[in-house]
């Protein structure tokens, strides 16, 4: 388990879980603002997962957050609705809310990675997120636009966190890039979330060891 230094955020990492929800995210009330809590499942890239874990560290953007679904429709993606896109090899399901300010299962955006239908709309599950509405928008945002992304993931060979069905494409990215870049992040992130609490005038703390987490 990870917990923010104010206490309000924690990531909880669950293999046991009930649900299929391996990786759940809480938010406790503060003020005004809701509390909230994101549920990903076992198979959710990693890349997909830490773009919002960053986006939860940083400053909230001060224009307005673009509609996600505007964000998978730049992306060629298959709009059915307002309220449901899918990617063109329909693997990909995007929904959002149907009531705002609840808690019920039905007002949560649910994103579900499945295997080809063969005349279904959607085939086996391969992993699922789930973020209720109380989700600040640029979280959700952010996990949308690394959903989006096409850009392939590198993945060690035979590496078990992938799916029979991805293909596979031999990389000429040496894994120490690989490395190098995933420090090169971490450092980034890092400052600019220091020099956003410098800017709030809160006290800059450096996280302990047993607080960082660090991804494969």
């Amino acid at each position: 388990m990870l917990r923010s230094p104010d206490h309000r955020y924690t990531m909880q990492f669950d293999p046991q879980s009930a649900t299929g929800a391996w990786w759940r995210l809480t938010a406790e009330p503060a003020g005004p603002e809701p509390g909230w809590y994101a549920e990903f499942c076992e198979l959710v890239p990693a890349e997909i997962l830490s773009r919002f874990t960053d986006a939860l560290v940083l400053p909230v953007p001060d224009e307005s957050p673009v509609d996600p679904f505007q964000i998978l429709g730049w992306e060629g993606w298959v709009i059915e609705s307002s309220s449901a896109a899918h990617s063109l090899d329909a693997m990909c399901h995007v929904r959002r809310p149907t009531e705002a300010g609840t808690w019920t299962w039905e007002a949560s955006w649910r994103v579900d990675i499945c295997s080809p239908g063969h005349g279904t709309p959607m085939g086996p599950s391969i992993w699922h997120a789930v973020l209720p509405d109380a989700v600040p928008a640029h979280l959700i945002g952010a996990f949308i636009t690394a959903l989006a992304d096409p850009e392939p993931l590198q993945r060690g060979m035979y590496e078990r966190l992938g799916h029979h069905s991805a293909v596979h494409v031999r990389s000429q990215v040496r894994p120490e890039q690989v490395v190098d870049d995933h420090a090169s992040r971490l450092r980034k992130i890092r400052a600019r979330a220091r020099l956003a609490r410098r800017q709030q005038g809160a006290p800059v703390t450096s996280p302990s060891p047993s607080r960082r987490a660090h991804r494969r």
